[in-house]
């Protein structure tokens, strides 16, 4: 049992902050909810956010973004099912989603960027070219304040036009929002680890600052369930009881299992080696919580919406994607085993 939590006690955090947050949010009064969010941090969500990804930018090593960057094919294939393949996926099953939230909340899972590290790590664990899954996320992310925004502003327009229109949303307003938050924290991240002492300090400490980046993102979860509460309260904001909420949930697994597979078979139809193959599976499958929890609560952007359950799907995409790509790391660990590869020990549980 310790075991379990030791490695998936982010999980249960996610389950605690959602479990405790709605109904806290569902009783307080709104000036006593308001000064908690406040408190916490959830009022400053851009903030939160460009601290995790600073902290887990700080404690990538980048030193192998050259051997990718020699032969880019396996990469370029990556990002493009990351970032084109999976949003054009989840706009159809958008249109069969119990309510507007979780309408929004599926495209934002689908269009944000490969997660920060898990993408490496589980390369790594599966006996892949961690070179490659690294290059997918600097590129994903890099570009995360163009490409995120070009998918929501469409979809928005087109799909929620009436819903999300009191927002005055727009492209520039996301992009700014973005850079902000994400790609300016992400390259100092990058370029704090040109001074030698900073970057063995992030290497000696990258397990703790992977954990108070999470312990972060959780406070946001928790915040952002708070926020809900009022809705739930006056059974407006939500629709589509539990049905909607099964749904979703199979539609974000079927959004990462599909990635997966169209990843993998097509770099197999190419030509891409076995540990190119296995680097494209897990980076160009997987989608990064912070960023996501951003778009869906920040009040300058899908935050003021009202549509405060748009956390939700992302929250359940980037969950489903911790179990599913153990299983299909240790399976791929084991073939590579079986077919007369080392064995690959000692990857770091990174969850983000």
């Amino acid at each position: 049992m310790l075991n379990f939590l030791r490695k998936r006690w982010f999980l249960v955090g996610l389950l605690i902050a959602i479990g405790g947050g709605l109904p806290l949010g569902f009783a307080l009064p709104a000036d006593q909810l308001d000064q908690l969010r406040s408190s916490i941090g959830a009022s400053k969500t851009g903030y939160v956010v460009a601290l995790v990804l600073f902290l887990m930018s700080f404690s990538l090593d980048g030193r192998k973004l050259r051997a990718s960057l020699v032969a880019p094919a396996p990469v370029l294939w990556a990002v493009l099912i990351n970032q084109a393949m999976i949003p054009l996926m989840a706009w159809p099953l958008s249109w069969i989603q119990g309510n507007d939230d979780f309408r929004l909340g599926l495209m934002i899972a689908a269009t944000v960027p490969c997660t920060m590290a898990a993408a490496s790590v589980w390369t790594r664990k599966a006996g892949g070219n961690d070179a490659v899954s690294l290059l997918v996320t600097v590129l994903t992310n890099g570009l995360c304040f163009i490409v995120t925004p070009l998918w929501l502003q469409t979809f928005a327009t087109l799909e929620l036009a009436g819903v999300v229109s009191s927002v005055n949303l727009d492209t520039w307003q996301m992009v700014q929002r973005l850079i902000q938050s994400a790609l300016i924290p992400i390259v100092l991240g990058q370029l704090a680890r040109l001074i030698p002492a900073l970057a063995r300090g992030a290497d000696r400490y990258k397990t703790p600052m992977g954990v108070w980046a999470q312990a972060a993102i959780l406070l946001l979860v928790f915040g952002a369930a708070c926020g809900a509460g009022p809705q739930l309260a006056s059974g407006a904001g939500y629709e589509g009881g539990v049905q909607a909420i099964i749904l979703v949930w199979i539609s974000c697994i079927v959004l990462h299992l599909a990635g997966m597979l169209i990843a993998v078979r097509g770099a197999t139809a190419i030509g891409f080696s076995a540990d190119d193959r296995r680097a494209i599976a897990f980076a160009g499958s997987q989608k990064t919580l912070p960023i996501g929890v951003l778009l869906a609560t920040d009040p300058q952007l899908f935050g003021s919406s009202g549509l405060p359950f748009a956390v939700f799907p992302m929250l359940m995409f980037h969950g489903s994607q911790l179990f599913i790509d153990t299983a299909v790391a240790d399976r791929m660990a084991d073939s590579a085993v079986d077919a007369g590869e080392p064995e690959v020990v000692g990857a770091e549980a990174i969850t983000d």
